[in-house]
């Protein structure tokens, strides 16, 4: 055992091994040989030290970036991985894993730090409180509001992961955390730790993970939950009943640590009542089933375990899945040719058959496969020869069928391999009472050509899943798969999946923030937001805000226009050049008769159009465009008459990392010669940093 290397951990900004004489820890095999690969121990390791680490010197090392700057932090680790991939393949292929498999691991995970990058710049500001919905007045005159915000929590983020991806699973709970500016301790699963510890020291390498921002924890970690403590936070994916002890455990159900877990799930693909023989839906349902079954060998929490199809089209599955199946190529997958790899381990391979006999001894009757005797199965082997393999931890592709929908154990029992199960149902409300019988999943796939069977079944089953593929010859093509979560998306589900969300885009990274109710003045909420609120003070210095860069404008700045004056020609005109010539701007008996105009009044556009004359600052300057407007709304409608000014502030600012400019969010107010609101907008342009940044004119 001594000559089998030992996976390190990364605590403390530093690797880290036990002693040589340190007894413990588990070997790890290659899943398709047997042989030892590693040892992995973390005896001996002072987790208690790591956690502090985190929470003092990672807290620092975050909290002095904006989220724009954790964001770019994010693609620099992306680009990094994607550099050295070749590495994390071979790797992967340790495991068990086919290159299809491990594409769906090691890209699948690069792709999320790509994803939060890119969403992090483009919807949240380059600053550390993010806003949670508009503001509430909360008086009369406007001097007391209140608003939601999120602030990243104190602690330390704790990941605990399944084998089945040791890639793509820590990155896709790093990157939201660390976007929220919370630093990580992963905890991955000792048959595939390996793995996970090379992304870590390419990444560690590089010199990408600030100072106490990531740590690893390569082994047995029993009494980590022991020093966890609010601000602190788990997401746990692995099976419900370890879900259920972490649960209990007081820091989480006591001490308010926060707790997400996304755990077994017996997901469904679901075949719709007009998918007959031909159809491209049958042809897709088929093919889907067979990508689940065989991809990472069934090991995966999204993978297909029951085929919901109409009675009278189970025989025509089954024998299009023995078809299909027939041609997977089972073995070692560096073995050229090789479409299904082996199980992580030969425990999971016990595991496996375990559960399959627990399926048939509940009617479930196999007929696609065969129970591997004690020698496995024959496959390729590396050299391409066919045989057994011992030590190996095959289980070929297999298939059952139920006569009875409602045996328990077809809705209870899962089988973490390339196996599932085939049930016919009756009508549509069958099937939906079928689905839901699994007690929550993830995903379930609805493939069907019709629109009323695909809405009846999703709002049939949606309170109990976390995500329904809707699949039809318009996107089978296009669609990213039954069992492939994308970081967009919410990943998770209710009841036995868990009860927990993952991913989602920006909702991913609200999980490791507080949101906070904070009531105050207009002035605190500004400097607490960074963003501009009305009742604050505005600063009017004489120079136009458009003749200042980035680095001279500041929250608050402000210009009030003079006025002009609406005239009946004007609405005329503007009326007849755009080609909008609606009756209440035209028409003074129709408009007269309108309950919302006291008679022929201006467009909307024409006055926004004139807010823009009356505001700009037309010469060459640090406004380099105009790049959009939003959540524009009128409010007091203006007749032939009456006069408009435009009261423009700057509202929030927002530097780009890697560019020579910034945007610049206005607010927008007309109001008439009352005094009452027109209508009111946000203008958003594109401002260079400094002056010596802005364009000479020709």
């Amino acid at each position: 055992m001594t000559a089998v290397p030992v996976v390190p951990s990364y605590v403390q900004d530093t690797w880290w091994v036990p002693r040589q004489d340190a007894e413990g820890g588990a070997v790890v095999r290659d899943a398709a040989t047997g042989e030892p690969v590693a040892r992995v121990s973390a005896a001996g390791l002072d987790v208690a030290a790591a956690l502090e680490h985190a929470r003092t010197v990672g807290q620092e090392s975050l909290g002095a970036l904006t989220l724009h700057q954790r964001a770019l932090l994010l693609k620099q680790m992306a680009l990094a991985l994607t550099a050295r991939k070749g590495e994390l393949y071979e790797a992967s292929a340790r495991t068990g894993a086919t290159r299809r498999d491990s594409a769906v691991d090691v890209d699948g995970g690069i792709g999320v730090l790509f994803t939060y990058s890119s969403k992090g710049r483009r919807e949240l500001p380059n600053a550390n409180v993010i806003l949670d919905g508009p503001a509430e007045v909360l008086s009369k005159d406007g001097s007391f509001l209140g608003r939601h915000v999120y602030t990243r929590l104190p602690g330390v983020a704790v990941q605990i992961n399944a084998f089945n991806f040791p890639v793509w699973g820590p990155l896709e709970k790093l990157a939201p955390a660390f976007l929220a500016g919370v630093p990580t301790l992963i905890k991955p699963a000792t048959p595939t730790a390996p793995l996970t510890e090379a992304w870590v020291r390419i990444l560690a390498d590089a010199g990408l993970l600030p100072a106490g921002t990531v740590q690893l924890v390569s082994g047995a970690a029993r009494d980590l939950l022991d020093h966890l403590r609010l601000g602190d936070a788990v997401a746990f994916t692995g099976s419900a009943s370890t879900a259920r002890r972490l649960r209990a455990h007081p820091a989480v159900a006591e001490a308010g640590v926060r707790f997400t877990a996304e755990t077994d799930s017996l997901n469904a693909s679901v075949l719709g009542p007009d998918a007959l023989p031909g159809t491209p839906e049958l042809e897709a349902f088929v093919a889907q089933a067979v990508t689940e079954i065989t991809t990472k060998a069934g090991q995966k929490c999204t993978a297909i375990r029951r085929l919901v199809v109409p009675g009278v089209l189970v025989d025509v599955v089954v024998e299009r899945l023995r078809e299909r199946l027939g041609a997977t190529v089972v073995g070692d997958p560096r073995a050229e040719g090789v479409t299904m790899g082996p199980l992580a381990s030969t425990d999971q391979v016990a595991e496996v058959r375990r559960q399959v006999e627990r399926l048939v001894a509940d009617g479930g009757e196999i007929v696609v496969g065969a129970l591997p005797g004690a020698e496995g199965p024959r496959v390729r082997r590396a050299d391409g020869t066919t045989g057994t393999v011992p030590g190996g931890a095959f289980v070929a592709p297999l298939v059952l069928r139920f006569a009875d929908g409602t045996a328990p154990a077809l809705h209870e029992v899962e089988a973490f391999g390339p196996v599932a199960s085939v049930v016919g149902y009756g009508t549509v409300a069958e099937a939906i009472a079928l689905v839901n019988r699994g007690g929550g999943s993830l995903v379930t796939s609805v493939v069907t050509d019709d629109p009323q069977a695909a809405v009846a079944i999703t709002l049939g089953i949606g309170a109990a899943h976390g995500r329904v593929l809707l699949l039809d010859r318009d996107d089978a093509r296009t669609s990213t798969g039954h069992g492939s979560p994308v970081p967009h998306l919410v990943h998770g589900g209710p009841g036995r999946a868990g009860g927990g969300e993952e991913l989602g885009g920006v909702r991913a990274v609200h999980h490791y923030m507080q949101r906070t109710a904070v009531q105050g003045s207009p002035r605190m909420l500004t400097a607490l937001t960074g963003v501009w609120h009305p009742g604050a003070g505005t600063t009017d210095d004489g120079e136009h805000p458009f003749r200042k860069s980035l680095a001279e404008l500041a929250v608050g700045d402000r210009v009030v226009s003079g006025s002009r004056t609406v005239t009946l020609a004007d609405i005329e005109t503007f009326a007849h050049f755009t080609g909008d010539t609606f009756y209440a701007h035209m028409d003074a008996d129709a408009a007269a008769a309108n309950p919302f105009f006291p008679g022929r009044v201006a467009h909307g556009y024409l006055l926004v159009s004139w807010a823009a004359g009356l505001f700009v600052d037309a010469a060459p300057g640090p406004v380099l465009a105009n790049s959009g407007l939003e959540n524009l709304r009128f409010v007091t409608p203006v007749s032939p008459g009456d006069s408009i000014r435009v009261e423009l502030t700057a509202k929030q600012i927002t530097p780009r990392e890697t560019e020579d400019y910034g945007e610049v969010r206005w607010d927008a107010v007309l109001r008439n010669q009352d005094d009452a609101l027109v209508a009111a907008y946000d203008v958003l342009t594109l401002v260079a940093k400094t002056r010596a940044q802005v364009p000479a004119p020709v």
